[in-house]
């Protein structure tokens, strides 16, 4: 960011305290920072506190006679080059989205043209609500950005997506966002996620443990960062994430008819699916009892949805995912080479706390040309790190074609 005038909005919450530290590492980096304060922050923490961290009056009240006209909303609205409000309440969304002006800080980001950036804070129940879904959108397509929310433990004990960003972690994303979001704005991305299943009878079938969190960490980070996001989803056990289109496909050849109907006017598409390399075949009709010495199982190859998409003439970017278990670099490289995928993501799943059903992951990227090694980390951070190395890749791939 070359912008140096940050006005930061703060709203009503308990992780209201993270921004102080949030100003004092925007003031390190040179920026000049000015405070607005709804009725509700002033609750949680004092107004002086930001005014001896900022070095700044703060600002709470819409009608300000301290100034000529009164007119405190328009001198800040014009000396903002950017506003980040952190934390912003599920509130505070409703009202910027509707276009509701009640207090200084909605009145100032209706009057200012500068850069707006949202930092949700708030319980994982409001987030996930449908109407706040649909205010998130209608400011994206303004070209708002937002940052966060993460998931974790939450102040009411819930756990799931709602925290607000860390400081340091907004401050660094603030620097990259700008061409991140330029990368992903309106991109198409299909992303597969979640087991499949392989029915025996009415009543059981074969599946695997993946979770799906993998996938709905990077179906709600491409989101956040304005791709259009389609989200395939077999049986997971975490909520459906933030995304434009969310099918559920049950079986392999469920998930990969719902890819075929949409894969032509896709830009990339990330199969992290965990997908039934198997289908039973004859299923039984009626549900098999109990009383047989032994039960045999025939088992049939099913179609490979990654192997299909990349096979295509007009194929999108194609990211696929492996689990393995041994020689897994080996593994990944082959698996690359064998479905003509631009890059392989790996990760070794005998390890129990990077494996199936956990909240992290550490996995290497394969491409043609390197192996990216990614570090231990929530599953939220390794997919917004992977979005980075995906759009860089991309972008490589087309100047070279160019």
């Amino acid at each position: 960011m070359n912008d140096k005038n940050i006005l930061l909005g703060i709203t009503g919450g308990i992780s209201a305290y993270k921004s102080l530290e949030l100003i004092r590492l925007l003031k390190e980096r040179g920026y000049s920072v000015r405070v607005v304060m709804t009725k509700h922050a002033q609750a949680f923490i004092t107004p002086l506190s930001f005014q001896a961290i900022s070095g700044n009056p703060v600002h709470t009240e819409l009608m300000d006679e301290t100034i000529d006209h009164g007119m405190r909303h328009i001198e800040l609205a014009q000396w903002a080059e950017i506003i980040i409000i952190a934390p912003a309440s599920t509130n505070v969304i409703a009202k910027i989205a509707s276009g509701i002006c009640d207090d200084l800080l909605t009145t100032v980001c209706l009057a200012s043209p500068a850069k707006l950036f949202i930092i949700p804070s708030m319980n994982k129940a409001m987030w996930e609500n449908t109407a706040t879904k649909k205010n998130v959108e209608k400011l994206r397509v303004r070209n708002i950005e937002f940052i966060g929310p993460e998931s974790g433990l939450q102040a009411c004990g819930d756990d799931g997506f709602g925290r607000m960003t860390e400081p340091a972690e907004i401050v660094s994303r603030l620097h990259h966002n700008t061409e991140d979001n330029y990368f992903w704005n309106n991109k198409k991305i299909i992303i597969t996620t979640g087991a499949t299943q392989a029915p025996i009878d009415p009543v059981r079938f074969i599946t695997n443990k993946s979770s799906g969190k993998m996938g709905y960490a990077l179906a709600e980070a491409a989101y956040l960062l304005g791709a259009q996001v389609t989200v395939i989803s077999g049986e997971t056990s975490v909520n459906q994430p933030s995304c434009h289109c969310f099918i559920k496909a049950k079986t392999a050849s469920e998930m990969q008819k719902a890819v075929e109907n949409k894969i032509e006017t896709q830009d990339i598409f990330i199969c992290v699916a965990a997908v039934s390399d198997y289908t039973v075949a004859n299923v039984s009709a009626q549900k098999i009892k109990r009383g047989r010495q032994s039960l045999m199982l025939e088992l049939i190859p099913t179609s490979d949805i990654l192997a299909t998409i990349c096979a295509k003439p007009k194929k999108p970017f194609c990211v696929g995912f492996a689990a393995e278990t041994e020689n897994v670099l080996e593994n990944a490289k082959q698996k690359r080479l064998k479905k003509g995928a631009d890059l392989i993501v790996v990760n070794d799943v005998s390890q129990p706390d990077i494996g199936f059903e956990s909240d992290d992951n550490a996995v290497s990227i394969i491409s043609e040309n390197e192996i990216i090694n990614l570090e231990k980390n929530t599953k939220q951070k390794i997919a917004q790190q992977l979005l980075k190395i995906i759009s860089n890749q991309y972008q490589l791939q087309k100047r070279i074609t160019a």
